[in-house]
C-alpha cells in the first residue's frame, strides 16, 4: 500500500476530484441530483473544480468566477449535505495525510454549510441569487 502524502500538485487535486466526484456519481441520494443537473457536461465541470480546488488549497489562482449561483436552485438539504461532507472527507482521508488535506476537509465542510443555508434561504423566500 502507498503511504499517504499531503495534497501538493494539481495532479493531487485531479486524483482528489476524480474519486469524490466518481463516488457523488454512484451515490443513491447524490448521483441523480449531480447527473440531472451537470448531464453530459462531466469534463467542464470536472475541470471548473480542478481549478477551484487549485485555486483553494494550492494557492495558484486558475479560478475565477463565483461558486454559489450554480447551485442556488438545487433540490437539496441537510441530508443531502451531510452525505457530501462525509464522501468529500473519507476521500480526502483515503488519499491524502496532512496539513493541506486538512484543510481541504475544512474548506469542504465550510462551503457545505454556507451552500446550505444559502440554498434554504432561496428556497424559503423564493429568491433569486445575485451573480
Amino acid at each position: 500500500m502507498k503511504e499517504l502524502t499531503d495534497i501538493k500538485t494539481i495532479e493531487d487535486i485531479q486524483l482528489l476530484v476524480n474519486t469524490f466526484y466518481d463516488r457523488i456519481r454512484k451515490n443513491e441520494l447524490l448521483g441523480p441530483i449531480f447527473d440531472g443537473i451537470i448531464q453530459n457536461k462531466w469534463p467542464e465541470h470536472l475541470e471548473k473544480m480542478y481549478r477551484f480546488w487549485q485555486t483553494v488549497l494550492l494557492e495558484e489562482h486558475t479560478y475565477f468566477g463565483s461558486p454559489f449561483p450554480p447551485h442556488a436552485k438545487m433540490p437539496v438539504n441537510k441530508t443531502h449535505f451531510d452525505q457530501w461532507v462525509g464522501l468529500f472527507s473519507m476521500t480526502v482521508d483515503e488519499l491524502f495525510v496532512g496539513e493541506t488535506a486538512n484543510r481541504a476537509k475544512w474548506q469542504g465542510e465550510r462551503m457545505a454549510t454556507m451552500f446550505q443555508y444559502k440554498i434554504a434561504y432561496y428556497q424559503d423566500q423564493n429568491g433569486q441569487p445575485l451573480a
